[in-house]
């Protein structure tokens, strides 16, 4: 996409500066002059200068996206930390197989990384028919900037009609740097993906208007269709010993891609429990939890249940856990065998990022709680009553195991 300026109907009014949010613009011998290192193209100006047309958008731009008909096959990005690759992404290779077996197209996977390659090999039996291992000292560890030029110029060699990511603090970080640089389109936050095989289109359904509704986007025009999927919404991909595929190893010298950041140290979040995304048992408080000198008592429900500890949006807006253990549309998105919600009374944003659960129990005085709704199992009653009978209970059922 391109921004041009005909100089012969521009004035120079200044009505494109004073709607240029980013100030892009500014009036050089009455003329106007867009710099193009600020804009966004968010076409503000285009509809400032309505009445002289001086600044109009082209959609189409040399280097970027071609035509749908050009580009075949999905493609998966595999997220790694620490030299793990991470869960979410086996959940992308098992949903980007079966898009790619109902299209009849080939699947692709890459991964950024270094010293890796035993792991990329393994992705071959996950369900990639083709690993591409881009291995770069500067991909130990994530930035911005590596990985989206890294992907992009992936995009523009390998030419996928769709790529996935997990929707998680990576993907959301980087992927639209990289549908900006390839000109594709993207819808974020999907939980559901299926295909149009006739028109060859992705339909990406995501929750919209506070998860009231439900929205499924298309990208009919340009390639590659882009789209992060929420953790734990897919099944993984199985494993299959006897698959077989290719691994192109790519070796990019560290300093190749300019970097804008550096990363001074990565500071964990401790915790005596396992991370939430990954948990088959998470117990959770809202509201109802009081203080947060309360949530001691769920931590020691779910150490001894060998689950981990989640919070409604209320309580880690008050302060009382740390913003990495909320569950719902503005946190994490969690599927476990079971999942407790204890003094949660159930908003729709909670609930759309818990609502798959194997099972659920709620726990909440209010008998009229919306969790209720949703809920297997209710238990109406006071939390910091039930709560540390269950783990009473629990620690003398396991005594001796």
């Amino acid at each position: 996409m391109g921004i041009k300026v005909d100089l012969e109907k521009c004035i120079g009014c200044s009505l494109c500066v004073s709607a240029c949010a980013v100030d892009a613009i500014r009036i050089v011998e009455k003329k106007a002059v867009i710099d193009m290192e600020k804009c966004t193209l968010c076409a503000a100006c285009v509809e400032a200068c309505k009445k002289y047309q001086a600044i109009t958008i082209s959609k189409e731009h040399a280097g970027l996206a071609g035509e749908p008909a050009e580009y075949a096959n999905v493609a998966v990005f595999i997220e790694q930390r620490g030299g793990g690759i991470s869960g979410v992404s086996y959940e992308m290779l098992g949903e980007g197989r079966k898009l790619a077996d109902r299209l009849g197209e080939k699947l692709l996977a890459v991964l950024p990384g270094y010293g890796m390659h035993a792991q990329a090999g393994e992705l071959v039996k996950y369900g990639a028919d083709t690993v591409y291992y881009l291995d770069c000292e500067n991909c130990a560890r994530f930035q911005d900037d590596t990985y989206a030029a890294m992907v992009a110029d992936f995009v523009f060699s390998a030419k996928p009609s769709i790529l996935l990511a997990g929707a998680t603090a990576i993907g959301r970080s980087f992927i639209p740097k990289v549908a900006a640089r390839v000109y594709g389109g993207l819808t974020a936050d999907c939980t559901k993906l299926e295909v149009d095989i006739e028109r060859r289109l992705l339909l990406g359904t995501r929750p919209a208007f506070g998860g009231n509704l439900m929205a499924t986007i298309i990208c009919p025009h340009h390639r590659p269709q882009i789209a992060t999927v929420r953790h734990k919404v897919m099944k993984p991909a199985t494993r299959n010993e006897h698959r077989t595929g290719e691994v192109i190893v790519q070796n990019i010298a560290p300093g190749t891609i300019r970097e804008r950041t550096k990363i001074i140290d990565i500071v964990k979040d401790v915790e005596s429990t396992v991370n939430i995304t990954e948990a088959d048992i998470i117990v959770s408080g809202g509201r109802g939890m009081m203080k947060p000198e309360n949530f001691s008592v769920l931590r020691e429900l779910a150490e001894v249940l060998g689950g981990a500890v989640g919070a409604s949006r209320a309580a880690v807006d008050a302060g009382w856990i740390p913003y990495s253990h909320q569950v719902g549309q503005t946190g994490k998105t969690v599927c476990p065998k079971l999942y407790i919600a204890c003094g949660i009374s159930g908003s729709v944003q909670h609930m759309a990022g818990m609502q798959s659960s194997d099972f659920i129990i709620a726990v909440n005085k209010d008998p009229d709680a919306s969790i209720f709704q949703i809920a297997n199992l209710g238990i109406v009653g006071d939390v910091l009553e039930i709560v540390p009978a269950l783990v009473g209970s629990f620690r003398e059922q396991f005594k001796g195991q």
